[in-house]
């Protein structure tokens, strides 16, 4: 039974951890852990008219960012890996790292340290060199950096259709099957 673990930081972009959400609440047998930041919740009160309890309703496991201790702090808890979608900068910054202040930060750098995936859709524009030695840490560490850049082959008709094939993709990236947008056949 597949055990994702899913971050939501506090970078605009929430409804992207909502989409993610709601295509693993749809897969059979699989169990979601959500954390999401206090600044998330801010977030997605600016962005969408949902509650925290919405979007906790989509998970099968609810942590508190606060909890150290939760079962996802510790590489013995198996998972088949952890999406942070949207990823901060900050967020980024800590686990490249180690910073383990929370628990999101805590169950990324486990995923890390035990070889699991870690798929991080960081949401900034534009990125210094500071920004992009951050990513490159993270890459060099095994993280997937999957950032959240529309694509257009698959010809969107809706902001809807632009967030699924973000979304999508970072599921691609952890290896969740997905048809959250139409795939390219060539040309």
């Amino acid at each position: 039974m597949p055990v994702y673990v899913v971050g939501i930081t506090g970078a605009s972009g929430s409804i992207l951890g909502v989409r993610a959400l709601e295509a693993l609440s749809r897969l059979p047998d699989t169990t979601t852990h959500l954390i999401i930041s206090e600044e998330a919740k801010r977030t997605l009160a600016l962005e969408t008219d949902m509650k925290p309890a919405d979007v906790e309703k989509l998970a099968g496991v609810v942590h508190d960012v606060r909890n150290l201790a939760a079962a996802v702090s510790s590489g013995s808890f198996r998972t088949d890996g952890m999406l942070v979608i949207p990823c901060s900068m900050r967020s980024a910054a800590a686990i490249a790292y180690s910073m383990n202040d929370n628990l999101l930060v805590r169950a990324a750098d486990v995923c890390l340290k035990e070889r699991r995936r870690l798929v991080l859709s960081v949401r900034e524009t534009p990125l210094h060199i500071g920004h992009l030695r951050i990513m490159e840490r993270l890459a060099e560490l095994g993280a997937v950096i999957a950032p959240p850049i529309a694509g257009f082959y698959h010809r969107p008709k809706t902001v809807d259709d632009i967030i699924d094939h973000a979304v999508g993709k970072a599921l691609d990236a952890l290896g969740v099957p997905n048809e959250l947008f139409k795939r390219w056949r060539g040309a």
